[in-house]
């Protein structure tokens, strides 16, 4: 195959093992500065820091394999939160497992990914020999024939809409949907998926339940039937199944997540604001901003404790995710020498 075509960096570069740093490394982060105050704060991802309650999961869930009836449940959960078809949805062990397998059932293809954004996506179909560009705009994705797109994007916020989507000409569209379940239901096309098109959406960036592993893809019954095939019986753990069944059901908890989340999203862009930053883009899961002194604020955030997203290829960028809690913010402040208010 040709080499790789560069025309926009990704936003999180694989290292020379082919390997993408991601958020949440907060292991090797506190090797490297073992005098940091604790408990260490986390912001390094966009993972809602408020998850979403577990109750009680049946003893059946843990010693049993996942019935056929449990996962019928949770396309079912899924297919009315995302309001589609159960033929439409397939479920998998996170969205990244999707990421992974969406190249290898593809026949080597020209590849566009929209960028600056998630590097998996890219990573991934090099790995599988095709031929890829990371471009900078949808103008430079003609001729592709696969076109993935992050939307809302990581790390940059940036939302195209449904019509803009529905216009693409490709063999295959990818739509990454990870951070949208706490926009407007409008803003998704997972209720009326072009037939060329397959979207990913995540369920523990909002429902803060990342270690659970759970992702979704919607699209033509017939890709849908290939993946559910390609991932094989029992993809997804008994637990897993139980838990976001109840958790997709329930409406008042996600209405509810939505009003906190915006008004925290809202916190800290005024606080990174009040910093000095110039703000890049935000989701209501993590807001990114531009500073001079981006790598020195890096360090000291690190030596205080505190954990963020820095860039390789934007080291002026910082992205933040959301603080828990009030102490949480006040640290924040506290180490980016914001004055806080009362509230």
């Amino acid at each position: 195959m040709q080499a790789v075509s560069i025309i926009a960096p990704a936003a999180f570069a694989p290292d020379q093992a082919g390997q993408v740093r991601h958020g949440g490394d907060l292991t090797s982060v506190q090797q490297r500065f073992p005098a940091a105050p604790r408990p260490w704060i986390d912001l390094s991802t966009g993972i809602n820091p408020r998850p979403y309650p577990i109750g009680r999961v049946t003893a059946e869930a843990w010693t049993r394999l996942p019935s056929r009836d449990a996962e019928h449940a949770l396309v079912e959960a899924a297919a009315i939160r995302y309001g589609c078809r159960v033929e439409q949805i397939a479920i998998a062990p996170g969205t990244q497992a999707l990421i992974q397998l969406l190249p290898r059932l593809a026949q080597p293809a020209r590849v566009a990914v929209l960028g600056p954004t998630y590097a998996e996506h890219a990573l991934c179909w090099e790995r599988e020999g095709h031929h890829v560009s990371t471009v900078a705009t949808l103008a430079d994705a003609g001729g592709a024939d696969v076109v993935v797109i992050v939307n809302p994007d990581n790390p940059t916020g940036r939302l195209l809409d449904p019509a803009t989507l529905h216009g693409l000409d490709a063999k295959l569209l990818v739509i990454d949907e990870a951070f949208i379940d706490l926009l407007p239901p409008q803003a998704s096309l997972a209720a009326n998926v072009p037939g060329n098109a397959v979207i990913l959406r995540s369920f523990g960036k909002t429902y803060g339940l990342a270690g659970l592993r759970l992702g979704f893809a919607v699209a033509s019954a017939t890709l849908v039937t290939r993946l559910r095939a390609a991932l094989g019986p029992w993809a997804v753990s008994g637990p897993a199944l139980e838990i976001a069944d109840q958790a997709l059901r329930d409406d008042a908890w996600l209405a509810a997540a939505r009003d906190h989340l915006a008004r925290d999203s809202a916190r800290l862009e005024a606080l990174l604001a009040s910093a000095g930053f110039a703000i890049v883009g935000r989701t209501p899961l993590f807001v990114l901003g531009r500073h001079p002194e981006a790598p020195h604020l890096v360090d000291r955030l690190a030596r205080h404790g505190i954990h963020v997203r820095a860039f390789e290829h934007r080291p002026d960028w910082i992205r933040f995710g959301l603080p828990g809690d009030d102490g949480a913010f006040s640290r924040l402040a506290a180490t980016l020498q914001v004055p806080q208010k009362v509230r």
